[in-house]
């Protein structure tokens, strides 16, 4: 069976089991601290990160964009029978999503309203971009699931679970992009790609007393309507 290397709030390794979920791929999961990286794991990764994916074969791949295409060589694309114009499309969104991620991790980390405000600006222009991309949905070409979808499904998934713990929407704005959310929500693969206790463990990291949308400022300042009216927070 494909075992998967973790650490416990990477978006790099949902990607990669978000995948694995919705190809229902059998697969175990282990966990590692990336503060205190075991030596097995280091003569494994190259890089020292995660994710690392280790085959049936026992061959340890790393890297998602790598881990991705081999889940795709293994078993067919979620979305099969695109042109070689299409399939090249539909990396270069991924890739879109994906290298938003460590600047959403440092937006959440923020530690005052400036440099939140600031981040969010950088997210939002990605937002902007994949929503003048978005169909009409419910997916991001149509009726079908693809690894676009997945791709932002980390990005969006975090972004869910930031305003209902804060009332803070990093996707205020973006109504194209807040429908894709939910309806990516509604699959259930957010939360089977993750850990029981994920949410517990990011919140507790991302919503500390060292960072602003920890401090519950966020809240007192928004201006949406239900924060303020007390239904979300």
């Amino acid at each position: 069976m494909i075992k998967v290397v973790s650490f416990k709030i990477c978006p790099f390794v949902q990607r990669v089991t978000a995948l694995l979920e919705a190809k229902n791929i059998p697969y175990e999961i282990s966990y590692i601290s990336l503060s205190d990286k075991p030596q097995w794991f280091l003569d494994i990764s190259p890089n020292g990160q995660v994710p690392v994916l280790i085959t049936d074969s026992g061959t340890a791949l790393f890297e998602s964009d790598a881990i991705v295409e081999y889940l795709d060589d293994i078993q067919a694309p979620l979305e099969a029978e695109l042109s070689a114009e299409q399939r090249a499309m539909n990396r270069a969104w991924s890739y879109q999503g994906v290298k938003n991620y460590l600047p959403q991790c440092a937006a959440m980390r923020s530690a005052d309203e400036v440099t939140l405000m600031e981040r969010t600006d950088t997210l939002g222009a990605a937002f902007e971009k994949v929503s003048r991309a978005l169909g009409d949905g419910p997916f991001f070409s149509g009726n079908n699931l693809n690894n676009v979808d997945i791709a932002w499904m980390t990005l969006l998934h975090r972004a869910d679970i930031i305003r209902r713990h804060t009332c803070y929407d990093f996707l205020e704005g973006y109504p194209k992009v807040k429908a894709w959310q939910r309806e990516l929500m509604k699959t259930g693969i957010p939360e089977k790609s993750v850990a029981s206790d994920f949410e517990e463990t990011f919140t507790n990291f991302y919503l500390s007393d060292r960072t602003f949308l920890g401090s519950g400022e966020s809240c007192e300042s928004t201006l949406d309507d239900e924060c303020n009216a007390g239904t979300c927070c």
